[in-house]
């Protein structure tokens, strides 16, 4: 019983194992998901801050020249092109992602499901409120997958300490119980060979006393 319940725990210890990894595995590519779709997110409203909020626009770094760049631009007297935005992580989106007529264009208005947010702020800011609510929806989820994460790493590491104290526990018992078992069969052998030998003896005895009998049977 004690073999087949070590078994069984072995097994459990190793399907909660590919559980764990599935569910981690589930958590980053969330987080990853997430956290692109705010750097989106972030770029859209910068770029409607640009003509609705000028003050919290965010202009693209302006490219770092070298020595030789600085004196070509001085000579020229013409400024250094700005860089154009690398990534999702740099402020810029792909084409694939986001693409924008012009920087002196305005967007287009919001769609007239949005009237609620262009009665209040006008159009470009119903659309930015909209995204800070997206914004927060995502904070919210992602908030609750570290957590949930969190919880179900302490309890698969609470499961894998208890199930290696009760491996080590079982384990010793079943090694003691086999050594019992070795014990009692070695000393049932010598028991037995203890009694074939007194059972030779006690032959050989009743035979030299027969031979006696026989001896004497002339007196």
């Amino acid at each position: 019983a004690l073999e087949k319940g070590i078994k069984a725990l072995d097994s459990a210890v190793a399907e909660a194992t590919e559980n764990r990894k599935e569910e981690n595995a589930e958590y980053k590519d969330l987080m990853a998901s997430d956290s692109a779709a705010k750097e989106v997110l972030a770029f859209a409203k910068n770029r409607l801050n640009k003509f609705y909020n000028p003050k919290l626009y965010k202009a693209p770094p302006k490219n770092e020249l070298t020595r030789e760049g600085r004196i070509e631009a001085s000579l020229s007297g013409t400024e250094p092109p700005t860089a154009a935005p690398g990534g999702i992580a740099n402020t810029g989106i792909a084409a694939a992602l986001v693409q924008l007529s012009s920087d002196k264009v305005a967007p287009p208005p919001p769609p007239e499901s949005w009237d609620a947010y262009s009665k209040k702020s006008g159009d470009g800011n119903g659309v930015i409120a909209m995204i800070d609510l997206l914004v927060k929806d995502l904070d919210k989820e992602m908030t609750e997958a570290e957590t949930q994460e969190k919880e179900d790493q302490k309890d698969y590491e609470t499961m894998m300490a208890e199930s290696a104290e009760k491996r080590k526990t079982d384990s010793q018992t079943l090694a003691e119980k086999e050594s019992q078992k070795a014990d009692t069969e070695a000393e049932l052998q010598a028991q037995t060979e203890g009694k074939t030998a007194a059972q030779k003896e006690l032959s050989a005895t009743l035979e030299y006393i027969a031979s006696l009998h026989s001896e004497c049977d002339w007196l």
